[in-house]
């Protein structure tokens, strides 16, 4: 089974994939984690390596390549990005949304800065991805059309969101395994 997990900053993408991965001893492959990494490398911040990503293309391009390549190539994981979904066609793709109060909130307690400051930079990488995935790849990450799935984490706790997501993988494995159907 090949699952990918999208949304926001602070939408909860990450905590889902890993309680979901724990359920089905699955494994995770990050996209967002990959950019932290490489911003932690440069020695920059989220909000300067996506602007340097606006000005190089190929980083936001390796990133993509690589989970093309992982989703073509590799079966019972989880894609988890903004992204996963347009680089996976074949998986059960689950959007996570949250109001952006709520998704700054938490990125507050996850990175201990201020509102003000997380609710700014915040601001700054979704203009700077948006802008980016438009031009590189077409994609419109407000659209989100090709998710089978777009779940409300401001609605249902981490464990609630996984029930929902486990109920559905459920329900595809007693009908054959992998998800094969094209969303409409």
């Amino acid at each position: 089974m090949l699952i990918t997990i999208s949304g926001l900053p602070g939408s909860g993408t990450t905590t889902a994939s890993n309680l979901l991965a724990k359920h089905y001893g699955m494994e995770i492959i990050s996209a967002g984690e990959v950019f932290r990494t490489l911003a932690k490398e440069r020695g920059v911040t989220l909000a300067e390596f996506g602007e340097l990503a606006e000005k190089d293309d190929s980083i936001d391009i390796q990133i993509d390549k690589r989970q093309q390549e992982i989703a073509a190539s590799r079966n019972n994981i989880i894609l988890e990005g903004r992204l996963a979904g347009h680089m996976a066609p074949h998986a059960l793709k689950v959007w996570i949304k949250a109001p952006m109060e709520v998704r700054v909130q938490r990125i507050v307690g996850r990175e201990k800065n201020s509102f003000k400051q997380a609710l700014e930079e915040t601001l700054e990488r979704e203009a700077s991805e948006a802008l980016r995935y438009q031009e590189i790849h077409g994609i419109d990450i407000n659209d989100l059309s090709i998710y089978d799935l777009v779940i409300d984490s401001n609605r249902w706790d981490q464990f609630q969101i996984v029930h929902i997501l486990s109920t559905c993988i459920d329900v595809l494995i007693i009908k054959g395994g992998e998800r094969t159907v094209e969303s409409s």
